[in-house]
């Protein structure tokens, strides 16, 4: 299990607004990412590979600056004159190590999953080369934020491990030319809990995280740190707040609007809580920002955007698109497509505005929520690079 220096999210003052005052409020303790444990199980295995110790424990640097240490679960580091296990001399062919993942008080279908990396030297000038080991899923379908055929490790660990490849052939005098193979022992069975195989992602998990931190989801909790939040922003003398899907929407909240901290409402999932907490204690003006096909669940008229409480209806998706100017093959095209960013960036290439138009349904949905309430709302829709793809200017109700 992983152990932090500093707890993820926590360190914001009491009574502290936004996404780590959130977390703080909730009482909930948060996780590491699959990615995370990627990324630490990889520094230790390549360490070794160089220097042909594993570390006590392994210090990862995440995007927003944590740094949890991991410890080691599984390690192993294989030598020229016996392939098939450790021995006690001969040239290092791959180490590999483990680590075992912890979600926090997140109900993750891959806590306690051991999440492992198997480094070994690659072809000089070639950098990182990813590989998907044993559980770890394959991408057979567009619309991912990876190309087909793949390994189904996402950009952020990918550069999260790119990063700690670095770092140790600097400090230990590697070329940083490896094969990284990561693998999920049991990967494939739980992956059958997940909508991978769906989104056509075979052979088991994802390797995921935008952060390295698991932000846990009791719905109770997390609703009622929302419900703090506005309370914060509304005493802070807030008049524009925005209420995100993730991290990836925060930023972009932060970049259009320049808001502060406290204004910032880490909504996940919870369209519903943060709308209707709003009606009753309003704010002049709410930005939404999020992920496109979370934000095409509010636009059909959903209040909770969880994955299992809610889909992307593409045939709606379909339906937009006609009314934006689409053809008949275009429409069908939207409706079979992979992901609701598949659906977006077909209809982008033809010229139809479908970001803007799911953004202004959005906005016709919360507005409807909030009737009666004086609180403008404007919507911005983001692929998962964090790319604007729709957007809704603020209305009154």
């Amino acid at each position: 299990m992983a152990a932090a220096g500093a707890e993820p999210g926590v360190g914001a003052a009491a009574g502290a607004g936004g996404r780590a005052g959130q977390l703080k409020s909730s009482g909930l303790r948060p996780g590491w990412t699959t990615g995370a444990c990627a990324t630490a199980a990889t520094k230790a295995a390549y360490t070794a590979l160089l220097t042909g110790e594993f570390p006590d424990s392994v210090v990862v640097t995440l995007p927003k600056g944590q740094q949890p240490a991991f410890a080691l679960a599984a390690e192993q580091l294989t030598r020229a004159e016996e392939p098939d296990g450790p021995a006690a001399g001969g040239e290092r062919l791959a180490a590999m190590a483990g680590v075992v993942k912890d979600a926090g008080d997140d109900p993750d279908v891959t806590h306690g999953a051991l999440i492992r990396s198997t480094v070994r030297s690659g072809e000089p000038g070639a950098g990182v080369v990813f590989r998907a080991g044993p559980g770890v899923g394959t991408v057979t379908k567009a619309g991912l934020p990876l190309p087909v055929g793949e390994p189904a490790i996402n950009p952020v660990p990918r550069q999260m491990i790119r990063d700690v490849v670095a770092e140790v052939a600097a400090a230990h005098g590697g070329s940083g030319d490896v094969v990284v193979e990561i693998s999920v022992d049991h990967g494939e069975e739980i992956a059958r809990s997940t909508w991978n195989p769906r989104l056509g992602i075979l052979g088991g998990l994802s390797i995921l995280g935008t952060t390295g931190v698991v932000v846990p989801y009791s719905c109770s909790a997390w609703i009622d740190s929302i419900r703090r939040g506005v309370d914060v922003a509304r005493a802070a003398g807030r008049t524009h707040v925005a209420g995100c899907t993730g991290s990836t929407s925060e930023k972009v909240a932060v970049a259009e609007h320049g808001l502060p901290e406290d204004a910032l409402l880490d909504m996940g999932d919870f369209a519903g809580a943060v709308l209707k907490y709003l009606k009753r204690h309003p704010v002049p003006r709410l930005t939404i920002a999020g992920g496109f096909a979370k934000l095409s669940k509010l636009a059909a008229g959903h209040l909770d955007l969880h994955s299992a409480r809610s889909q992307v209806d593409k045939g709606y998706l379909a339906e937009l698109a006609r009314r934006g100017g689409a053809d008949e093959v275009l429409a069908e095209a939207v409706a079979g497509a992979n992901t609701g960013l598949e659906a977006v960036q077909l209809c982008r290439a033809a010229g139809v505005p479908l970001g803007d138009l799911v953004a202004e349904a959005a906005r016709a949905t919360a507005l409807g929520v909030l009737l009666g309430s004086p609180v403008a709302v404007d919507v911005i829709c983001i692929d998962r690079a964090g790319t604007v793809v729709g957007r809704a200017e603020p209305l009154g109700p």
